[in-house]
């Protein structure tokens, strides 16, 4: 599958858009600048991850989420369920760097829908937020990783207020929150397996990533997003963890 655009390119679109008020006479333009070795970069990230689908999200095998009761637009065959897979990533960089930028500690979130049909590589929305505490210079680290990580074209993708981000996980359970829970929470409640140990999906890739441990199932006890027109939240649907491993050595050449 080929992908269009990638989410570092959306996020350094927007940084530029937002930059033309500067002063031309400070700054040279992109066509007079010349061109700057990307710094080398390497994330390890653990995610709390959470969607609207059912018990094993079935994203990660086809090119559509699941189908959800609810009817239904105008002319619509209201025996046609809605698709979308609306979730919340809350991630924590367990060790990384960018260039001489440590990433270690940093966390962030991303909430959106991926819409009906990704069979093209076209995503729906999304959002990111960082915590207050991650610095300029992290963050540009962060967009690059998180570029590699989902190569993909979104519709819609912004760079949302930060807020303070809550991140704890257990082998039994995880839970985060952005803004106290105000503007968004997912709660993970382990699977039960044959024993004790956690449900582990091994050799399923992860997006873009080259290396991780495994999807641990987890569904949510909740999972919601509110920083936004369009918010919603759902309960005893797909969650796990996830830790993932990247660098730009494996996407060089």
């Amino acid at each position: 599958m080929k992908f269009v655009l990638s989410l570092a390119a959306l996020a350094a679109l927007s940084l530029a858009c937002a930059s033309t008020s500067e002063s031309a006479a400070t700054h040279k333009s992109v066509a007079e600048a010349p061109p700057q070795a990307q710094p080398a970069w390497a994330m390890n990230a653990t995610i709390i991850e959470a969607c609207s689908c059912p018990m094993f999200c079935q994203c990660y095998f086809n090119t559509q989420p699941a189908s959800h009761p609810g009817c239904c637009p105008p002319g619509a065959d209201p025996k046609d369920a809605p698709r979308y897979c609306r979730f919340n990533n809350a991630y924590h960089v367990n060790h990384g760097s960018y260039g001489a930028t440590k990433l270690d500690g940093a966390k962030f979130w991303a909430a959106g829908d991926l819409g009906g049909d990704f069979s093209k590589g076209e995503f729906g929305w999304v959002v990111v937020h960082f915590d207050p505490s991650v610095t300029p210079e992290q963050r540009e680290g962060l967009k690059v990783a998180m570029g590699a990580l989902y190569p993909v074209k979104w519709g819609s993708f912004t760079v949302g207020a930060d807020y303070p981000i809550e991140w704890n996980a257990t082998r039994d359970r995880a839970q985060a929150r952005l803004d106290g829970g105000k503007a968004g929470e997912v709660v993970l409640k382990k699977n039960q397996g044959m024993s004790e140990d956690p449900i582990v999906i091994k050799n399923l890739r992860y997006w873009g990533a080259p290396r991780n441990d495994g999807f641990v199932l987890m569904a949510n006890e909740v999972e919601t997003y509110k920083a936004t027109d369009k918010p919603y939240e759902f309960k005893g649907t797909n969650g796990f963890m996830i830790t993932v491993d990247l660098s730009s050595k494996d996407y060089d050449g």
